[in-house]
Protein backbone atom coordinates (compact mmCIF):
# COMPACT_ATOMS: atom_id res chain seq x y z
CA UNK A 1 0.00 0.00 0.00
CA UNK A 2 2.87 2.31 0.52
CA UNK A 3 6.82 2.43 0.46
CA UNK A 4 8.50 4.01 3.22
CA UNK A 5 12.09 5.57 2.46
CA UNK A 6 14.40 4.71 4.79
CA UNK A 7 15.83 7.95 5.38
CA UNK A 8 13.02 8.98 6.61
CA UNK A 9 12.46 6.29 8.90
CA UNK A 10 12.26 7.80 12.26
CA UNK A 11 9.82 7.54 15.13
CA UNK A 12 9.14 11.35 14.98
CA UNK A 13 7.63 10.96 11.09
CA UNK A 14 5.29 9.00 9.70
CA UNK A 15 5.21 9.39 6.02
CA UNK A 16 4.61 7.41 2.52
CA UNK A 17 4.76 6.84 -1.04
CA UNK A 18 1.64 5.49 -1.46
CA UNK A 19 0.46 2.90 -4.46
CA UNK A 20 -2.28 2.52 -6.27
CA UNK A 21 -2.94 -1.00 -3.85
CA UNK A 22 -5.35 -1.37 -1.32
CA UNK A 23 -8.04 0.84 -2.36
CA UNK A 24 -11.79 0.28 -2.90
CA UNK A 25 -12.04 1.99 -6.66
CA UNK A 26 -12.60 0.29 -9.93
CA UNK A 27 -11.49 0.13 -13.41
CA UNK A 28 -9.00 2.13 -14.37
CA UNK A 29 -8.89 3.63 -10.96
CA UNK A 30 -8.18 0.42 -9.43
CA UNK A 31 -7.91 0.74 -6.62
CA UNK A 32 -6.43 3.35 -4.56
CA UNK A 33 -6.91 6.70 -5.60
CA UNK A 34 -6.57 9.36 -4.02
CA UNK A 35 -7.67 12.37 -6.96
CA UNK A 36 -10.62 14.29 -5.88
CA UNK A 37 -9.97 15.61 -9.19
CA UNK A 38 -10.59 12.64 -11.30
CA UNK A 39 -14.07 10.77 -12.63
CA UNK A 40 -13.81 8.37 -10.37
CA UNK A 41 -16.93 8.31 -7.64
CA UNK A 42 -16.06 10.46 -4.87
CA UNK A 43 -17.42 8.14 -1.65
CA UNK A 44 -14.28 6.01 -3.20
CA UNK A 45 -12.01 8.53 -3.44
CA UNK A 46 -13.32 9.95 0.16
CA UNK A 47 -12.52 6.07 1.79
CA UNK A 48 -8.89 5.84 0.04
CA UNK A 49 -8.25 8.62 1.59
CA UNK A 50 -9.18 7.16 4.76
CA UNK A 51 -7.24 4.46 4.44
CA UNK A 52 -4.47 6.42 3.46
CA UNK A 53 -4.56 9.07 6.40
CA UNK A 54 -4.80 6.60 8.62
CA UNK A 55 -1.57 4.26 6.85
CA UNK A 56 0.43 7.25 8.65
CA UNK A 57 -1.48 7.94 11.72
CA UNK A 58 -3.68 10.83 10.77
CA UNK A 59 -7.85 11.40 10.97
CA UNK A 60 -8.95 11.92 7.20
CA UNK A 61 -9.68 15.53 7.83
CA UNK A 62 -6.05 16.25 8.20
CA UNK A 63 -4.62 14.88 5.15
CA UNK A 64 -4.29 17.67 3.23
CA UNK A 65 -3.39 17.90 -0.50
CA UNK A 66 -3.17 21.23 -2.75
CA UNK A 67 -4.75 21.98 -5.29
CA UNK A 68 -2.19 21.42 -8.31
CA UNK A 69 -1.15 23.67 -10.88
CA UNK A 70 1.99 22.98 -11.92
CA UNK A 71 3.27 26.33 -10.66
CA UNK A 72 6.46 27.13 -8.06
CA UNK A 73 3.72 27.95 -5.34
CA UNK A 74 4.08 26.71 -1.52
CA UNK A 75 1.34 27.11 0.71
CA UNK A 76 2.21 26.74 4.84
CA UNK A 77 -0.17 25.10 7.00
CA UNK A 78 -0.76 24.73 10.43
CA UNK A 79 -4.65 23.64 10.40
CA UNK A 80 -6.77 21.54 8.54
CA UNK A 81 -8.28 23.55 5.78
CA UNK A 82 -10.65 25.89 6.04
CA UNK A 83 -13.52 25.42 3.30
CA UNK A 84 -12.87 29.31 2.12
CA UNK A 85 -9.66 28.46 2.06
CA UNK A 86 -7.10 28.67 -1.31
CA UNK A 87 -5.37 25.49 -2.02
CA UNK A 88 -3.82 26.42 -5.05
CA UNK A 89 -0.59 25.34 -5.10
CA UNK A 90 2.40 22.44 -5.32
CA UNK A 91 4.12 21.62 -2.19
CA UNK A 92 2.88 22.45 1.47
CA UNK A 93 4.95 22.32 4.61
CA UNK A 94 4.02 22.71 8.26
CA UNK A 95 5.28 22.22 11.86
CA UNK A 96 2.20 21.23 13.17
CA UNK A 97 2.11 18.08 15.03
CA UNK A 98 -0.59 15.61 13.87
CA UNK A 99 -0.88 17.30 10.11
CA UNK A 100 -0.43 14.92 7.24
CA UNK A 101 0.89 17.04 4.20
CA UNK A 102 0.92 15.13 0.59
CA UNK A 103 0.73 15.81 -3.07
CA UNK A 104 -0.75 13.77 -5.59
CA UNK A 105 1.31 12.38 -8.78
CA UNK A 106 0.82 10.07 -11.53
CA UNK A 107 4.21 10.80 -13.64
CA UNK A 108 5.21 13.83 -11.76
CA UNK A 109 8.21 14.20 -8.83
CA UNK A 110 7.05 13.32 -5.12
CA UNK A 111 9.52 14.52 -3.10
CA UNK A 112 8.43 14.57 0.64
CA UNK A 113 11.09 16.83 3.27
CA UNK A 114 11.82 16.80 6.52
CA UNK A 115 14.07 18.57 9.19
CA UNK A 116 13.13 16.03 12.07
CA UNK A 117 15.60 18.50 14.41
CA UNK A 118 13.96 21.03 13.88
CA UNK A 119 10.33 19.07 13.30
CA UNK A 120 9.31 20.97 10.19
CA UNK A 121 8.31 18.81 6.68
CA UNK A 122 7.17 19.53 3.66
CA UNK A 123 5.80 17.91 0.30
CA UNK A 124 6.52 19.19 -3.38
CA UNK A 125 4.92 17.84 -6.58
CA UNK A 126 7.82 18.32 -8.86
CA UNK A 127 6.83 18.13 -12.48
CA UNK A 128 9.13 19.39 -14.97
CA UNK A 129 7.39 22.89 -14.92
CA UNK A 130 7.38 23.38 -10.94
CA UNK A 131 11.03 21.74 -10.67
CA UNK A 132 12.14 24.22 -13.67
CA UNK A 133 10.23 27.77 -12.01
CA UNK A 134 11.18 26.87 -8.34
CA UNK A 135 8.92 24.65 -6.63
CA UNK A 136 11.53 22.94 -4.74
CA UNK A 137 13.73 25.98 -3.88
CA UNK A 138 10.57 27.88 -2.41
CA UNK A 139 9.50 24.53 -0.93
CA UNK A 140 12.72 24.61 1.19
CA UNK A 141 12.66 28.42 1.68
CA UNK A 142 8.93 28.28 3.78
CA UNK A 143 10.93 25.14 5.35
CA UNK A 144 13.44 27.72 6.59
CA UNK A 145 10.50 30.33 7.72
CA UNK A 146 9.67 27.50 10.33
CA UNK A 147 12.74 27.24 11.78
CA UNK A 148 14.15 24.49 9.61
CA UNK A 149 18.13 24.69 8.35
CA UNK A 150 19.63 23.25 5.25
CA UNK A 151 22.12 20.64 6.42
CA UNK A 152 19.17 19.18 8.18
CA UNK A 153 16.64 18.51 5.63
CA UNK A 154 16.12 15.49 4.36
CA UNK A 155 14.74 15.10 0.61
CA UNK A 156 13.53 11.89 -0.81
CA UNK A 157 11.87 11.54 -4.16
CA UNK A 158 9.02 9.18 -4.99
CA UNK A 159 7.47 7.17 -7.68
CA UNK A 160 8.36 9.06 -11.14
CA UNK A 161 8.58 9.13 -14.60
CA UNK A 162 11.38 7.82 -15.88
CA UNK A 163 13.54 8.96 -19.04
CA UNK A 164 13.30 5.88 -21.55
CA UNK A 165 9.21 6.12 -20.78
CA UNK A 166 9.02 10.30 -21.24
CA UNK A 167 9.46 11.60 -25.06
CA UNK A 168 9.17 15.28 -25.20
CA UNK A 169 8.60 17.47 -28.27
CA UNK A 170 11.50 20.32 -30.25
CA UNK A 171 9.31 22.59 -27.99
CA UNK A 172 9.70 21.43 -25.00
CA UNK A 173 13.84 20.90 -25.13
CA UNK A 174 14.42 24.67 -26.35
CA UNK A 175 12.63 25.74 -23.11
CA UNK A 176 15.19 24.04 -20.75
CA UNK A 177 17.90 24.79 -23.07
CA UNK A 178 16.42 28.56 -23.17
CA UNK A 179 16.62 27.98 -19.19
CA UNK A 180 20.04 27.09 -19.54
CA UNK A 181 22.56 25.51 -21.15
CA UNK A 182 23.52 23.24 -19.43
CA UNK A 183 19.80 21.58 -18.92
CA UNK A 184 20.68 20.00 -22.30
CA UNK A 185 22.22 16.83 -20.51
CA UNK A 186 18.78 15.95 -19.44
CA UNK A 187 18.07 15.21 -23.14
CA UNK A 188 18.80 12.54 -25.18
CA UNK A 189 17.45 11.85 -28.82
CA UNK A 190 14.41 8.99 -29.49
CA UNK A 191 14.02 7.25 -31.95
CA UNK A 192 11.77 10.13 -33.77
CA UNK A 193 13.26 12.96 -35.73
CA UNK A 194 13.38 16.39 -33.36
CA UNK A 195 12.35 14.12 -30.28
CA UNK A 196 14.57 13.73 -27.66
CA UNK A 197 13.81 11.66 -23.89
CA UNK A 198 13.45 13.91 -20.64
CA UNK A 199 15.40 12.47 -17.38
CA UNK A 200 13.08 14.35 -15.24
CA UNK A 201 14.17 12.22 -11.97
CA UNK A 202 17.69 13.48 -12.76
CA UNK A 203 16.77 17.13 -13.35
CA UNK A 204 14.92 17.05 -9.58
CA UNK A 205 17.82 15.23 -8.12
CA UNK A 206 20.32 17.79 -9.55
CA UNK A 207 18.04 20.63 -8.16
CA UNK A 208 17.61 19.38 -4.94
CA UNK A 209 21.46 18.91 -4.82
CA UNK A 210 22.20 22.21 -5.48
CA UNK A 211 20.47 23.73 -2.57
CA UNK A 212 22.99 21.67 -0.35
CA UNK A 213 20.39 20.49 1.72
CA UNK A 214 21.51 17.47 4.46
CA UNK A 215 20.79 14.06 2.49
CA UNK A 216 18.97 13.66 -0.55
CA UNK A 217 17.44 10.08 -1.60
CA UNK A 218 15.40 8.98 -4.52
CA UNK A 219 13.67 5.95 -4.56
CA UNK A 220 14.31 5.38 -8.28
CA UNK A 221 11.09 3.87 -9.30
CA UNK A 222 8.78 4.57 -12.52
CA UNK A 223 5.47 4.92 -12.24
CA UNK A 224 5.06 4.41 -16.23
CA UNK A 225 7.10 1.05 -16.63
CA UNK A 226 5.40 -0.17 -12.93
CA UNK A 227 1.67 -0.21 -13.89
CA UNK A 228 1.28 -2.74 -10.77
CA UNK A 229 2.15 -0.58 -8.32
CA UNK A 230 1.47 3.03 -9.73
CA UNK A 231 -0.86 5.24 -12.01
CA UNK A 232 0.78 6.68 -14.82
CA UNK A 233 -1.02 9.90 -16.79
CA UNK A 234 1.48 9.21 -20.07
CA UNK A 235 0.20 5.54 -19.88
CA UNK A 236 -3.00 6.48 -19.52
CA UNK A 237 -3.10 8.90 -22.76
CA UNK A 238 -0.67 6.12 -24.99
CA UNK A 239 -4.21 3.92 -24.32
CA UNK A 240 -6.59 6.59 -24.61
CA UNK A 241 -8.15 6.06 -21.42
CA UNK A 242 -10.55 8.82 -20.76
CA UNK A 243 -8.97 9.17 -17.30
CA UNK A 244 -6.51 8.34 -14.78
CA UNK A 245 -5.80 7.62 -11.04
CA UNK A 246 -3.30 9.50 -8.79
CA UNK A 247 -1.92 8.31 -6.36
CA UNK A 248 -0.57 10.30 -2.92
CA UNK A 249 2.78 10.83 -0.95
CA UNK A 250 2.52 12.13 2.32
CA UNK A 251 4.56 12.62 5.21
CA UNK A 252 3.35 13.85 9.27
CA UNK A 253 5.35 14.73 11.98
CA UNK A 254 4.29 12.34 15.48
Amino acid sequence: MKIEADALKLESLGHGFFTRQGGVSNGIYASLNLGLGSDDDRGRVLENRRRAADAIGVVPENLLSPHQIHSPDVITVSASWEDSADRKADALVTSTPGLGIGVLTADCGPVLFADPAARVIGAAHAGWKGALTGVLQNTVTAMEALGATRDGITAVLGPTISRKAYEVGPEFFDRFRQNASVNTGYFQPSERADHFMFDLPAFIMDRLEQLNLGQVADLALCTYGDETRFFSYRRTTHRKEPDYGRQISSIVLR
